[in-house]
């Protein structure tokens, strides 16, 4: 009889995942060295990481032959694959005494490689440099997903991976029929734009060392920053290197593959990156006409500040180049608002996304001409391409699914005795992989003072989605046990 799930085939990939981490985390043994730094807390946590990816490498060194990993397989190995990152990547945190409390280290260690940005750190810069070189690395590590780092060496597993590279968010669109091809080309974009964009920092005479980490964070979408006041006491030059990097980073990955290839007609085919610029353009035009009217900021200052918010939090990086909370009601309203956008389908991007929300649109569209024309059949179509009407039910279900689990984690944290514009925002934040909300964990904020069970459910919510929700809570279904 047919396994429901093969457990062997992914305890062989938590394995990989586990050797991966592993070496980031030798990585900031020699940070720690060179920082003069207690290198402990990295060499144990390695030292667990390298034998438990042993164990079950040991325990699956025979090798299944024509074994082809299902869709079961699939999201339980991405799943597990994510929570194992996490638990493995608050160890620092709590051999070092950084962040003493589990669930404190577990939400620090979750928003890192989930690229969310949330903290509960109420003094960043007191930390050890290695131990914030290792809090913007899960950024980085999370960004392009350790999945498709497995994907590379997958061939050395002898299984497909195809189901575990669709299920990773970040990576949605094949460019190439190989696997591995893809993921190769999508790792050396990503390091290039890391590359790039450090360089760009050190020109503006930002120091290596917050170079490397506010790169990590902005390639990533992450949000966090070595420093307490984010990116608001660096200069002009640097806030606008890291508002043009976290745009470029919303863009489908694939878009930078054709830019770099030359192949420009499939970028102005492009309708979701049209689509993204257009909305990032309109919302940062009406938050700087509010500054500069309202607040009456100069015209510079007003467009940098609302241009960087907006693609900050559209892109859902969560960098802080000023407290929005300051603004008038209207223009941060309309921040609140932009939390549940998100960024371009195949970019590190979290929420939404952009693609779905121009469906929804045709779908809108579509119904208007069909009241006038009941009996014509209007087909959907993005990119020049045909959308199924099963794509296009569960592209409208996802929307549907994403808000439903907004509102029901708003209301759990409420019933905690958080206040509304706190709860609300918390969990918009978080679920679209953000940062910084409103209310009591704004931009200036942080999220410590929530209780313990609130920060595990905002946990649970930042991997619920970086994953797209639908491959963790299928697990709760009766079906998915089932043969």
């Amino acid at each position: 009889m047919d396994k429901i799930i093969n457990f062997r085939l992914i305890l062989r990939v938590l394995s990989r995942n586990l050797f991966i981490t592993s070496a980031f985390l030798l990585a900031c043994v020699g940070v720690a060295f060179y920082f003069s730094e207690e290198t402990g807390p990295f060499v144990y946590s390695m030292i667990i990481a390298f034998l438990l990816g042993s164990v079950f490498f040991l325990a699956t060194r025979k090798k299944q032959k024509n074994v082809a990993i299902t869709q079961k397989d699939a999201y339980l190995t991405v799943t597990i694959s994510w929570l194992i990152m996490a638990l493995t990547g608050c160890l620092p945190y709590i051999f070092s005494g950084s962040i003493p409390s589990f669930v404190d280290a577990l939400f620090e260690s979750v928003s890192g490689f989930s690229t969310t940005g949330a903290s509960i750190l109420t003094d960043i810069e007191v930390l050890p440099k290695s131990i914030l070189f290792w809090r913007s690395l899960t950024h980085w590590i999370g960004g392009i997903g350790i999945i498709v780092l497995v994907i590379i060496i997958m061939p050395t597993l002898q299984i497909g991976g195809y189901h575990l590279f669709t299920l990773e968010s970040s990576l949605q669109e094949k460019i190439q029929p190989t696997i591995n091809a893809v993921g190769t080309r999508l790792l050396l974009i990503y390091i290039g734009l890391t590359v790039a964009e450090v360089i760009l920092l050190l020109v503006g005479e930002m120091n290596f060392f917050e170079s490397v980490c506010h790169a990590f964070g902005t390639v990533a979408t992450g949000g966090f920053s070595p420093k307490n006041t984010s990116i608001a006491s660096y200069s002009p030059y640097i806030q606008y290197v890291i508002m043009i990097f976290m745009l470029l980073a919303g863009i489908n990955f694939v878009i930078h593959y054709y830019i770099l290839k030359m192949n420009f007609k499939k970028v102005k085919e492009n309708e979701e990156l049209r689509f993204y610029l257009l909305v990032v353009f309109l919302i940062g035009s009406v938050v700087t006409a509010s500054l500069y009217f309202t607040m009456n900021k100069p015209l510079e200052s007003a467009f940098r500040d609302a241009f960087f918010q907006v693609i900050s939090i559209i892109t859902c990086t969560g960098f802080a180049s000023a407290d929005y909370l300051q603004w008038p009601v209207f223009a941060w309203l309309i921040i609140f608002f932009s939390m549940f956008l998100g960024g371009s389908t195949g970019s590190t991007a979290g929420g939404i996304k952009m693609a779905r929300y121009l469906i929804l649109l045709k779908n809108i569209k579509r119904f208007f001409r069909q009241l006038f024309s009941p009996h014509a059949v209007l087909h959907i179509h993005l990119n020049k391409k045909l959308i199924s009407e099963s794509t296009n039910r569960s592209i409208l279900s996802f929307i549907v699914v994403y808000l439903l689990v907004f509102l029901a984690g708003s209301v759990l944290l409420v019933l905690m005795g958080i206040d509304g514009g706190t709860a609300s925002s918390s969990v918009a934040t978080c679920m679209a992989g953000i940062g910084p909300g409103i209310g009591t964990v704004g931009p200036v904020s942080n999220f410590a003072h929530l209780p313990d069970s609130g920060k595990l459910l905002l946990s649970f919510l930042m991997l619920l989605g970086r994953l797209e929700i639908y491959p963790i809570l299928v697990l709760f279904s009766g079906n998915f046990w089932k043969k």
